[in-house]
């Protein structure tokens, strides 16, 4: 009874508890007086001796761990943190471990991370959990998400890999004859990779003129991805031209046979908002192959138009700096006025470069893709976007496979298109340079004039969306424009 007495003087002057149990309300009121009096005494002592009395130390706060917490509330937090720290926590005790075993968890990342939007009875149906899904399929091929291009010596092709269900899949682009550009995309399965009865990714081949989807190898690096295919019956199609009697050009799809597709990774520009318009992938219906696809991108004073499927590597340069005033839309009606001005522009692009470089001050490769748009670009761009449209027509005798073009534009620039072709006895690269008109109509539509030529080309924005397409910094973007332009990986 004292040992608890000097326990309670140190302690709250409420009273004991061990010491009020077992007590009856005498008792414990006598003890607790009998406390009263001796923090009093304690704090006369203290007063008497200058002292101060000593504060009274608040109750320690409840021990309360993380393991404490209800499971539905560790679910939520699990759900929500960074894939990377999930196996971490899996370790740290076993609560954790059966809790990170909740499908739910699981689900949610399919869903936010890759959309899959299967319900439970499908997973069911072969006997898997959408923990298995994300662990053996989509996590370890995240990294093929995306855009490729295909880059065979005589033709190049689009491949666009996507979640689709409980798969990814590879579809890749087919052109179209006879399609106007304002048509969507079409694309055709080439692979896909998907889980199978042993819980085992496995890749398979959808191409062949007589195997069903059949298995194939992959092999993904860092900027390519290659699928090999050891079917003997395998073919792909790639489109050839032919002429007929009258010289007009006719397209077949020849069988290739082609055991290794080689392909490398293709970012979409970003968008600023300096920029003429909107970039991104537009198509275009300028060969016999049918519809092609072309990349518009904006680098300061420059606009770069890059061909990214077809036969030939056709890049088109947009001076920004360089406009050609339209007075009502005359220019259009005399051919010979809209040639003349694009040939002075031309030629005065000519001295300032061959000035530039006797004086060594001529600019870095790529023309300046890396320098932003300067003041006054933005302003002259933003003074031209607020004019009025005037009426286009196509000149006389200019030819075009796009008869239903608009018939109002906004402004125009000088451009020059260089392409670049092999020549077939000696096997060397030869380009070639065409001044013209870049026509800007509305933010989904522009065309090009090759005065040359008496050419006209109507390009429309792709009107399929992308995932997994942002390129990861600039200079991996600039990097990729670059090899989009060079031969085959």
């Amino acid at each position: 009874m004292e040992e608890c007495a000097c326990l309670c003087v140190v302690g709250s002057s409420r009273g004991c508890q061990c010491c009020q149990e077992g007590q009856g309300p005498v008792e414990t009121a006598a003890a607790y007086e009998k406390h009263i009096e001796v923090d009093e005494s304690a704090d006369e002592c203290c007063v008497g001796s200058g002292g101060f009395s000593s504060p009274m130390l608040p109750p320690p706060p409840p021990h309360c761990s993380l393991q404490d917490l209800p499971v539905e509330l560790l679910v939520e937090i699990f759900s929500s943190l960074p894939v990377t720290d999930l196996p971490s926590l899996a370790l740290a005790c076993i609560k954790f471990h059966h809790i990170l075993h909740i499908d739910s968890i699981w689900r949610r990342r399919c869903r936010e991370e890759f959309g899959v939007c299967e319900n439970l009875q499908n997973l069911e149906k072969i006997s898997m959990s959408y923990r298995e899904v994300y662990a053996k399929l989509l996590h370890p091929y995240r990294h093929i998400l995306g855009l490729w291009q295909l880059d065979t010596e005589g033709y190049r092709g689009l491949l666009n890999v996507v979640v689709d269900g409980l798969c990814i899949t590879g579809w890749t682009f087919r052109p179209c004859l006879n399609a106007h550009v304002d048509c969507p995309m079409l694309f055709e399965p080439t692979f896909r990779i998907r889980l199978t009865e042993r819980k085992s990714a496995t890749v398979e081949c959808m191409e062949g003129r007589h195997s069903r989807p059949h298995n194939c190898h992959m092999q993904i690096q860092k900027d390519r991805l290659t699928t090999q295919c050891k079917k003997t019956d395998h073919r792909k199609d790639s489109p050839a031209r032919l002429r007929d009697e009258w010289g007009r050009v006719l397209v077949q799809k020849v069988r290739q046979r082609y055991d290794c597709l080689t392909y490398r990774r293709l970012y979409l520009p970003p968008s600023q908002p300096d920029d003429l318009i909107r970039p991104g992938l537009f198509q275009c219906n300028c060969s016999a192959y049918g519809l092609s696809i072309a990349m518009l991108s904006f680098h300061g004073k420059y606009a770069r138009l890059t061909k990214v499927t077809g036969d030939s590597n056709h890049s088109l340069e947009i001076h920004l700096m360089r406009r050609i005033q339209l007075p009502d839309g005359e220019i259009f009606r005399n051919f010979n006025e809209l040639s003349r001005v694009v040939q002075e522009i031309d030629k005065q692009v000519i001295r300032e470069r061959q000035q530039q470089q006797e004086d060594g001050t001529e600019e870095s490769e790529g023309h300046g893709w890396q320098s932003p748009a300067q003041p006054s670009v933005r302003e002259s761009l933003a003074a031209a976007s607020e004019e009025l449209p005037v009426p286009f027509v196509l000149p006389v005798g200019v030819l075009s496979m796009d008869q239903t073009y608009p018939r109002t534009c906004r402004m125009c620039f000088y451009g020059v298109d260089t392409f670049t072709y092999t020549v077939t006895l000696n096997g060397l690269a030869c380009t070639g340079r065409h001044p013209g008109v870049f026509i800007l109509f509305d933010e989904n539509h522009f065309g090009f004039i090759w005065p040359e030529m008496n050419y006209f080309i109507l390009f429309s924005r792709v009107q399929n969306t992308f995932q997994n397409v942002e390129a990861p910094s600039s200079r991996a973007f600039l990097e990729m424009l670059k090899n989009i332009q060079s031969g085959p990986p």
